[in-house]
């Protein structure tokens, strides 16, 4: 057995372990009690249209899924169909898996709170519904990865022999089986994502429209038809949608660590570095695998501790350092192994720092993922003065509270866009282009962690809208309304570092695609100067603007449609009590709108660059990526900020936190304006954008060999 086998095997293990964790936590949670009658019956409703919702939208995925599979295996490389589907399957896992265990986790929440009275025991139990979620997402991102890498064969980077025998055309195999599974993944994360945001969103909104403008309920009001909706939908988007996301980027960065191996080691013999041998390529091909194990350890670690020790009654301090450790040991335990890895074997030239060059690489990743979410955390918390500063602005009407808003959500750009140039810069500047692509991993290398802590969020949420809706005491409702809070936050940290990821990702699979079109030239270079690229990057913005116009206009003509038909049945005996409204038709409806409204936009970013492509080439398909990348990026972080710090503003008005202006006063029904045109922002445009340009890179890799050979205009 070799090393490299002997080696996965051993982080195989670590899978194994992480997966018995998932496990051990699922029937912990699922053995809780669940609270009072009402509490198990609205949960239920809960549960089953959750359910219900998924069934729906695979019944659409598995045909997209299955044409594409018979499509690879036809037409590209044999296997490529199944290692398609094994993406495809593990990300609709992380989803299913994810979703059920936050609509378990939520009401026993809402109960722990009730029975305990104590914030550190209800936060135990909702971080434990969260890391379900989180390490399901790295722990199945890596079963499939390493399946892949251990039933064909691990990696070689001179088996162009073997080619495409379906169609002729010469290609690396063992990279278009890598690259597939990345692409099963993100078509499932793109399906989630959009169905999602406009299932959720359009609850969300209809739900705020009919409480709070139209008949002046308290929010989650179970008299309003479309909260449990809007409670169904914190599942299947902010679960489901984000476990499917971040598993894409975790894997796309795997992926493209290894792609730029197979270039770089090319380019190395091109240029005539005799002393590189295979030692060298296998160390780089092992070290990404190794350094998501390390991060999967340190994940185990921080959540573990967790888990057994005394939590107080500061949420965000606990929920914190469960990250800080997570990303400590990661530090650690990969500094350790790039020492091993990299220190008797001859390195590249791009390698400044010796060993240490990928190490410092991945911290730099770390150390951006945790800036990012600092940074997100300032503009969007209601304990700072930007968010403070719209819900002052609530005084003065709709207007002000938008722009000011929106001038808050621009000034959020720059540190961000900041921090992640920094990264990439020192990154490329130790480690080369496998410097960067280690970056993006490192970011990502403890994702079980942060996913954890993002889907803390809507678990709490939905825990809050239970003890509002199930009437329970006010003392519950004070618990669950400090978690709801931070889950606000930790939610808008999480779609930060999504982003921020996001970035990284697409910027290593974007050089690892203009590594394997450029063949055996020996610096890979995307010439701007050319027309056929600057064509293409005017293109990848404008696509940008229309892809996020479409998810805008569904998600609010859903949610008009909704409002309007919730309206309708909130008649004088539901509003007395005396009668409940139609929960199901509801659901059905959200489902049925957002499903229907799923298919233009995912479809689109699978084949703009397969049309791109075939008719101009792959010089204009690295244009669009990069032009897409250069303004998704920064229009994603103003959505998602924007919409986290909207979304706050209100929070801080409810709170009571702005003098003289309580609920149902103007000020209030200012800042829920806010909130409503930053619902459609951070939970369906801003997190959108990120698969956009994800999987748009992702289907440039995987079509490389051919459009680099067959496109029109030569």
């Amino acid at each position: 057995m070799s090393l490299l086998t002997s080696s996965w095997l051993i982080v195989l293990g670590v899978v194994v372990l992480a997966l018995v964790y998932v496990a051990v936590n699922y029937f912990r949670i699922k053995k809780m009690p669940e609270g009072t009658p009402e509490m198990i019956e609205l949960s239920g409703i809960i549960r089953s249209g959750a359910q219900t919702f998924l069934k729906t939208e695979y019944k659409s995925i598995v045909i997209v899924v299955g044409a594409v599979a018979i499509i690879f295996t036809l037409f590209v490389e044999k296997t490529s169909g199944i290692t398609f589907l094994m993406g495809a399957l593990m990300s609709s896992i992380v989803c299913v898996l994810g979703m059920q265990s936050a609509t378990y986790a939520n009401v026993r929440t809402s109960n722990k709170a009730r029975e305990s009275l104590s914030i550190g025991e209800t936060v135990k139990v909702a971080l434990c519904g969260g890391s379900i979620s989180g390490l399901a997402v790295q722990g199945f991102g890596m079963l499939g990865f390493l399946g892949v890498l251990l039933c064909f064969g691990g990696v070689q980077h001179d088996a162009e022999s073997q080619g495409l025998i379906q169609i002729g055309l010469i290609c690396n195999p063992y990279i278009m089986r890598i690259s597939t599974y990345s692409l099963g993944c993100s078509i499932v994360a793109m399906f989630n994502r959009v169905a999602g945001g406009n299932y959720t969103k359009a609850a969300d909104i209809s739900s705020d429209i009919l409480g709070k403008l139209r008949h002046d309920l308290p929010e989650d009001d179970s008299r309003i038809p479309n909260t449990i909706a809007d409670f169904i939908g914190d599942n299947v988007n902010d679960i489901a949608g984000n476990c499917s996301d971040l598993l894409e980027s975790f894997v796309a960065t795997m992926s493209a660590s290894i792609m730029i191996s197979v270039t770089l080691f090319k380019t190395a013999l091109a240029e005539g570095e005799s002393q590189i041998t295979d030692a060298t390529f296998n160390a780089t091909i092992l070290f990404p695998v190794i350094l998501a194990g390390c991060g999967l350890v340190g994940c185990l670690i921080g959540l573990g501790l967790a888990n057994i020790k005394k939590m107080g009654d500061n949420p965000s301090r606990e929920l914190d350092l469960s990250t800080w450790i997570s990303a400590g040991c990661t530090v650690v335990f990969g500094g350790v192994a790039s020492y091993f890895i990299f220190k008797d074997v001859p390195l590249y030239t791009e390698f400044k720092l010796g060993w240490a060059s990928p190490w410092v690489s991945s911290i730099m990743g770390i150390v951006s993922g945790i800036a990012i979410g600092i940074i997100t955390e300032y503009y969007t918390s209601t304990d700072h003065k930007p968010t403070q500063k719209i819900a002052e602005m609530c005084t003065e009407g709709e207007a002000f509270v938008v722009t000011k808003g929106d001038a808050v959500g621009s000034r959020s750009v720059l540190l961000p866009v900041l921090v992640i140039i920094i990264a990439l810069i020192v990154s490329g500047i130790i480690g080369g282009s496998y410097g960067i692509a280690i970056s993006a991993l490192g970011m990502l290398a403890f994702v079980g962690a942060t996913v954890s802590i993002d889907a803390f969020g809507p678990i709490a949420d939905n825990a809050g809208g239970l003890a509002e809706a199930c009437h329970l005491a006010p003392d519950v409702r004070k618990i669950t309304d400090k978690l709801d809070a931070v889950g606000n936050t930790t939610a808008a940290i999480g779609k930060g570092f999504a982003i921020g990821s996001a970035a990284f990702a697409t910027v290593s699979l974007i050089m690892a695609y203009v590594g394997s079109y450029s063949g055996d030239v020996a610096v890979p270079v995307l010439n701007f100067a050319t027309f056929f690229v600057v064509a293409g990057g005017i293109l990848g913005g404008a696509l940008v603007e229309y892809f996020s116009a479409i998810l805008t206009d569904n998600t609010i003509d859903a949610a008009k449609i909704m409002a309007d038909v919730g309206d309708k049945q909130m008649t004088q005996e539901v509003l007395d009590g005396k009668a409940k409204p139609d929960y199901n038709m509801m659901i059905a409806m959200a489902a049925k709108e957002a499903i229907r409204r799923m298919v233009l936009p995912s479809v689109l970013a699978l084949l703009i660059p397969v049309i791109g492509g075939f008719i101009l080439g792959p010089e204009f398909v690295g244009g669009i990526l990069v032009g897409a990348t250069i303004v998704a990026i920064p229009r994603a972080i103003f959505m998602g900020n924007s919409g986290g710090a909207f979304d706050n503003a209100k929070k801080y008005i409810e709170q009571g936190m702005l003098k003289g202006h309580a609920k149902g006063s103007p000020a209030h029904k200012a800042a829920v304006t806010g909130d409503t045109i930053g619902d459609t922002r951070k939970d369906v445009v801003g997190v959108a954008l990120d698969i956009f340009i994800k999987l748009m890179s992702t289907v440039a890799n995987t079509i490389t060999p051919i459009i680099s050979r067959y496109h029109i205009f030569k």
